[in-house]
């Protein structure tokens, strides 16, 4: 969703982003090499936080200590709106991480989760796709921002270079296998079908809310 973050940042609003974990499991390059790649890829979308909760990659559940984890940074960060990855995705990660967050988000509002902490009641819970696709419940058209967005997954370069005779520490993973163009033909998928060169679609869990259909 590299796009609706630039949109909405260049829109005059505040975005960060929390990693769940260091990918520390990841087949290719080191965690202070992803470090750096992360810190890189958010001066390109310009976020104005981006932290790590540092929870174990390969090791994410669905748990009390990992749900207090994500509950704390809402508390801390106090967004107005909380993205999440897509229920169905190829990556188990991926998945529990969605779930991690449903829970959390919902952990946060409570007054007596954590009383030490001023509870924060999230507005809207929207999920974003990773691998997997389904339909759209909302889309925003991001053709004008997509450069930003490819510059941005750019930076991650130890995750989708591709092994070669130069390369002998690179290994062949979903990434390395054309990733970045998949994901350029599911933006113009889903642009495609409001005429659009390319769009970001979410999902929604509950029933989006408009005053009026015009």
């Amino acid at each position: 969703m590299g796009a609706t973050i630039v949109k909405h940042v260049q829109a005059g609003y505040r975005v960060g982003v929390c990693d769940l974990t260091f990918s520390e499991m990841s087949s290719n390059g080191t965690v202070e090499l992803r470090k750096q790649e992360a810190s890189a890829a958010a001066s390109i979308l310009g976020l104005a936080a981006r932290s790590c909760l540092g929870l174990p990659d390969r090791g994410l559940f669905c748990c009390p200590e990992q749900i207090e984890a994500v509950a704390m940074e809402i508390r801390r960060l106090r967004p107005r709106i909380v993205f999440a990855p897509y229920w169905e995705d190829r990556h188990p990660d991926h998945v529990m991480c969605g779930q991690i967050v449903e829970q959390a988000v919902f952990s946060a509002k409570l007054r007596r989760f954590r009383p030490d902490v001023a509870p924060v009641a999230v507005e809207s819970t929207y999920y974003y796709f990773i691998n997997d696709m389904a339909e759209a419940d909302l889309m925003l058209d991001v053709t004008s921002y997509y450069d930003q967005k490819l510059l941005a997954l750019s930076a991650y370069a130890s995750q989708f270079t591709a092994p070669s005779a130069q390369n002998q520490d690179v290994v062949v993973t979903p990434l390395t296998q054309g990733y970045l163009e998949r994901v350029k033909i599911r933006d113009q998928l889903f642009g495609m079908k409001r005429q659009l060169a390319y769009a970001e679609g979410f999902v929604s869990k509950t029933p989006l809310l408009t005053d009026l259909i015009l």
